[in-house]
């Protein structure tokens, strides 16, 4: 097994030795033993983000997704039992969804209303439509910034952050399309662009974290509310949110093309900071000298999916292709082990960043630098296969 990973990128980089349905092959066939790994450590999808109790939250909708997706590509029945199995006992016969409060407000629970859509138009089970409507309906209630924003979540008042770009407009512009709501992904695009107007940095051409329009969290900047560094997994976060919202954004929607100019823009910029050697980023993203700073993964899958993901649709030049092969070989070396029975697993992953709270998280670089990594986080289990579906797309 250990070879396999050695020899991968030697083959990925020799377009004399394996033809271009091969090389869509591998990508498959790797993406589904890491799969296969993962789901034998989570017999259960509840249990993913080592959850000890059922739980509906965000990973759970990352990797739902993810699973979907490598199922559409290798229809492998295993990966749609799974998340359907979860979702059948997560969503009961009314719709209610175990565990979910609406009032709390959290954009982190409507990510997992996204792999709904395909389980509803696989199955039609009301029940699915149900969960589908709740989660729009606390979008239609959520509280916002002056400037409509949503709050990150009700215990975070005046606040968006990176991560909650993904967390809700990917869902509310699927929603839109899928319900003839043009509102919808109108909300969608809106949000994205309040984030890049809110927490863009034009010196460095990076994103801050999170933006506090009310300026009084010890963490904000007093003149600007923007929090002080940039974070490399909210920005993956973001970045994937662009390229998955302009699925559903019409091509004559005015905001489109900035959509993909800041999409763009931002994919050009991380380059700059991606280390040579191993192909990741830094978990700081512009502090690559500093110490305690280190190399983490959830954030270079993040990008490497949303970059593979915006070639495959024409948002980017096929360099960035290059570079999403290139990288893919060294994030084998640098992240992905095997054990002595076969099953693999990604390591170097960031197991949470956040900003306030109760045991405050201040968004210094000491605080980010003192988050561990852990092996097998979803965070970066779910953007690889993403990932690795848009590289065989990219391919084949």
């Amino acid at each position: 097994m250990k070879k396999y990973l050695l020899l991968f990128p030697v083959l990925l980089c020799s377009g004399l030795i394996v033809s271009a349905k091969q090389f869509h092959n591998e990508y498959l066939t790797l993406a589904t033993k890491v799969a296969h790994s993962d789901m034998k450590r989570n017999p259960d999808a509840w249990m993913i983000d080592f959850n000890k109790i059922p739980k509906w939250d965000y990973c759970q909708g990352l990797m739902g997704s993810a699973l979907l997706k490598l199922y559409a590509q290798t229809h492998d029945t295993s990966f749609y039992n799974y998340v359907s199995h979860f979702a059948d006992f997560m969503i009961d016969s009314t719709g209610h969804v175990r565990t979910y409060n609406p009032n709390e407000y959290s954009l982190d629970r409507v990510n997992g209303g996204k792999f709904l859509f395909v389980l509803y138009h696989k199955t039609h089970k009301v029940k699915y439509l149900k969960a589908i409507q709740t989660f729009r309906t606390q979008l239609l209630h959520q509280p916002r910034t002056t400037d409509g924003g949503f709050w990150h979540k009700a215990i975070y008042p005046h606040q968006m952050w990176l991560d909650g770009a993904y967390m809700a407009s990917p869902f509310l512009a699927e929603y839109g399309s899928e319900m003839h709501d043009t509102a919808a992904i109108l909300d969608a695009v809106h949000q994205l662009l309040l984030m890049a107007k809110h927490t863009y940095d034009p010196k460095s051409g990076l994103y801050y974290h999170a933006w506090d329009e009310s300026h009084e969290q010890r963490w904000a900047n007093k003149i600007t509310g923007q929090s002080p560094n940039f974070w490399s997994r909210s920005m993956g976060w973001y970045m994937m949110a662009l390229v998955d919202v302009l699925d559903y954004v019409p091509t004559n929607n005015p905001q489109r093309g900035k959509l993909i100019s800041i999409f763009s823009h931002l994919a050009k910029t991380l380059l700059k900071y991606q280390d040579p050697k191993s192909g990741l980023w830094y978990q700081v993203t512009d502090s690559i000298h500093s110490k305690g700073n280190y190399l983490e993964s959830s954030s270079t899958a993040m990008f490497m999916y949303a970059m593979t993901k915006g070639v495959n649709k024409g948002y980017l030049n096929k360099d960035y292709l290059t570079v999403s092969r290139s990288t893919f070989s060294r994030f084998l070396h640098s992240a992905v082990v095997v054990d002595s029975i076969g099953s693999y697993s990604i390591t170097r992953a960031c197991a949470v960043a956040g900003l306030g709270g109760k045991h405050y998280r201040d968004g210094s670089y000491a605080y980010y630098i003192s988050e561990p990594q852990r092996n097998n986080d979803p965070k970066v289990i779910g953007p690889f296969l993403m990932w690795s579906c848009q590289l065989a797309k990219a391919v084949y």
